[in-house]
């Protein structure tokens, strides 16, 4: 008897496929145009991502050379500075990458992911080139483009200051807007203020562009921090009608400060039960030998495809779920 399931045909129409196929064909152009350099990295890594907030998918390898623990990439920045590092210039790569645990109407376990970098860029400068970039594929935009300090963001939305608040005052405001929250204990400041974030600040940013800045230097591990203000970093987000888009940095070029960073997050992982990564001594190696000022972001391409088209979720623009 056949089988009469529907399972094995795409999520996503051929007309939205063909859409897609426009829209990193516009990408491409739009680097091209300004002498911005298309590379391709590898994927797998010996090193993983040591964010207590992303999972890397692992696997085992044996054979030739050196076996053991290979991670694929959640993003191709690593292996990217280390070119950056090399001498070469601007560069861009879209890409496959990966990420435990994600699943869900704007998540999915594998995702594309465009990330550049520009040096002698601020994270102003990168800031605008993306809006001309959004320019390009979504069109002119009539609606307003806003920068919100983080800060602000919460104290105007939440009615706190994140970057002087304690724990409780965050449990009381998570109870405040009716937030049930299971398996909070001792997550600390950060984990909370995610939350937060997620649940109750851009959900009343509005309809528009929306560029969050100045976020907690706790936060941003891989930027450098404000001279204004050691408590927060030059890092941004970029939410579109209450969507992340995008997440940059004024890239942090110290390899003491960054390796310190790295071994404080698998801290945080070993407080969380996690089990703590191995730091990419090759990107510490490349920030000795010199990386230049520099600015940097990864911008998910699905989910930037979902808002063009105006579709629901993000199986609907990819061949197939990886979670079937």
């Amino acid at each position: 008897m056949a089988n009469s399931s529907q399972q094995w045909r795409p999520t996503a129409s051929l007309e939205i496929l063909k859409k897609r196929a426009e829209l990193l064909k516009q990408i491409r152009a739009f680097f091209y145009a300004r002498n911005v350099l298309e590379v391709d990295t590898p994927a797998l890594s010996s090193s993983g991502n040591t964010d207590p907030n992303i999972e890397s998918f692992y696997t085992d390898y044996t054979g030739p050379g050196k076996s053991g623990q290979l991670y694929l990439h959640t993003s191709p920045e690593f292996a990217m500075k280390r070119l950056l590092a090399s001498g070469s210039g601007a560069i861009y790569q879209l890409c496959k990458v990966f990420r435990n645990g994600e699943a869900g109407h704007y998540h999915n376990p594998e995702f594309t992911m465009l990330e550049w970098y520009r040096p002698e860029f601020d994270h102003y400068q990168l800031m605008d080139e993306v809006s001309e970039l959004l320019d390009k594929v979504l069109g002119e935009s009539e609606k307003p483009v806003r920068k919100i300090a983080y800060k602000d963001a919460f104290i105007e939305h939440a009615g706190i200051d994140p970057l002087v608040v304690d724990t409780q005052a965050l449990i009381n405001c998570a109870e405040q807007h009716g937030i049930e929250v299971v398996g909070m204990n001792d997550v600390g400041v950060d984990a909370w203020c995610d939350l937060l974030m997620d649940q109750v600040v851009v959900p009343a940013l509005g309809k528009g562009r929306v560029f969050i800045i100045n976020y907690p230097a706790s936060q941003s591990s891989l930027a450098k921090i404000s001279k204004q203000d050691p408590r927060v970093a030059e890092r941004f987000e970029l939410f579109i009608d209450g969507v992340e888009i995008a997440n940059g940095f004024h890239e942090l070029t110290d390899a003491a400060e960054q390796r310190r960073r790295f071994v404080d997050e698998n801290n945080k992982r070993e407080k969380r039960g996690m089990p703590k990564l191995p730091i990419d001594i090759n990107l510490i190696a490349a920030l000795e030998a010199g990386l230049a000022d520099c600015a940097g972001v990864a911008l998910g391409v699905d989910r930037l495809l979902m808002l063009a088209l105006d579709v629901d979720s993000i199986l609907k623009v990819n061949v197939a779920s990886s979670t079937e």
